[in-house]
């Protein structure tokens, strides 16, 4: 099958040959011909496999011009990252289209993103929080939205925005189609659809936790911190073909920590995203990265999420993933577009717990290769590696202290002082024995 199989207008047609895509991935056609239908999707689908074209094709061949200024279709994403891919892709598809397209997320002035919003909008693409003030605000009706989007819906909830997803969805009109797209139903992903969603059919690109078939997966036992930089600075210098290499770290303080070390051996070619860096920074830098500025990239997996760059060539996994479904997240971002790709995974002794359960989920086992003869084993550990010593806490019985014996004490009677209203007459009869009256004025 290809596009033109499809029932697709002229300028979707036209956008698509300009682009060079000729045949629909799987879940692409799969997904079309029923949100053509009308009725509500469920989609599965992990990153690479085209899920973003699956939704806004169908969407964008619904979409009619309306000289209503508030949005048909609206698209929530869970990082402002993707939001920016998004609406990229949107404005790509729609070259000889008139459609309006707008992105909103946090950490960007409101009032500017509000002004730009109430200008008018076709479709509209958001992050939850920011989507969710804009409604406050009164910045957009809903009630022309035909169409909503919610794209990495397992990773929305992960980052805590059930509330705001419950919140927008109980203001949007009821009569809508809703399009969810997940590489994991949960069940937390199932009691929102069965609230909200009417018999949604369920389109499943691939079983959850199946690897991409073109990914070529390999690890290697590593001993600590210190070893894997020596392991990836010398795999990066001895192989010409890591020429684009997305490198995933658990936490933003490693990312900072191996960020400085790879800038001494590859200075000007090594970039890091992750939260804590300044948006214009992050964007900057997964330009330089498509742009081929920068041929490594460091990231934590949150951020990794907004990171669409074609032929990357590796994936490597400095840090071996708790949750196994971040795996198939991250080894996702190549072996793109039938491009084959190279996942290689950095595995300590306290992280083989987490093999066993990425190997569980994807009924696979990871190949294991002998590390490097030239490999510099180090023995100094970080501070996240050293043993813990757990001192046992002595509780120091206190003397019991007597009541009484305190540094103040009770006056005697003869010193205290009473406050008593004294009556003249009464002293004199006490001094004298008999009343003693004044004198008459003179």
């Amino acid at each position: 099958m290809n596009f033109s199989d499809l029932n697709l207008n002229p300028s979707l047609t036209k956008a698509l040959e300009d682009l060079g895509f000729q045949y629909p991935t799987t879940i692409q056609h799969r997904v079309f011909p029923v949100v053509m239908s009308g009725r509500d999707v469920c989609g599965i689908a992990q990153t690479g496999t085209g899920k973003t074209y699956a939704y806004l094709l169908p969407c964008l061949r619904l979409w009619k011009f309306d000289k209503n200024k508030d949005p048909q279709v609206l698209i929530i994403v869970p990082t402002r990252e993707l939001v920016v891919q998004v609406v990229e892709s949107v404005r790509k598809l729609t070259t000889y289209m008139n459609v309006v397209t707008v992105g909103v997320y946090g950490g960007a002035n409101i009032n500017t993103q509000q002004l730009e919003v109430e200008k008018g909008v076709d479709v509209l693409v958001a992050t939850p929080g920011r989507l969710y003030d804009l409604l406050l605000n009164g910045a957009f009706k809903t009630k022309t939205i035909k169409r909503l989007v919610i794209d990495e819906m397992d990773e929305m909830l992960n980052l805590g925005f059930r509330t705001q997803i419950t919140n927008i969805l109980s203001l949007l009109p009821g009569k809508r189609q809703n399009l969810l797209f997940s590489a994991t139903i949960t069940d937390e992903v199932e009691l929102l659809m069965n609230d909200y969603f009417t018999e949604p059919e369920r389109i499943e690109a691939a079983p959850t936790g199946s690897p991409v078939e073109n990914i070529i997966q390999t690890a290697y036992d590593v001993p600590n911190f210190n070893t894997k930089v020596n392991l990836l600075e010398l795999l990066l210098s001895s192989d010409d073909t890591m020429t684009k290499v997305l490198i995933f770290v658990s936490t933003k303080s490693l990312a900072d920590q191996l960020y400085e070390k790879l800038c001494l051996q590859f200075p000007e070619i090594v970039g890091v995203i992750h939260s804590n860096k300044e948006q214009n920074y992050r964007f900057n830098t997964v330009k330089q990265f498509k742009a081929g500025v920068f041929k490594y990239i460091i990231a934590t997996d949150i951020m990794a999420r907004g990171i669409d760059v074609a032929e990357v060539t590796h994936v490597i996994n400095f840090d071996t993933p708790e949750v196994p479904e971040n795996y198939i997240h991250r080894i996702g971002r190549t072996g793109r577009a039938d491009k084959k790709g190279i996942a290689i995974t950095f595995i300590t002794e306290k992280e083989k717990i987490y093999q066993q359960k990425i190997e569980a989920l994807m009924r696979q086992v990871i190949p294991m290769l002998s590390l490097p003869d030239n490999l510099t084993i180090s023995s100094v550990l970080i501070d996240d590696e050293l043993p813990k010593v757990h001192m046992k806490t002595i509780q120091i019985k206190r003397p019991k202290i007597d009541a009484g014996g305190g540094a103040f004490h009770e006056k005697s009677a003869k010193n205290q002082k009473i406050n008593v209203r004294k009556s003249h007459k009464d002293e004199m009869m006490k001094k004298y024995g008999k009343p003693k009256k004044r004198g008459g004025k003179k």
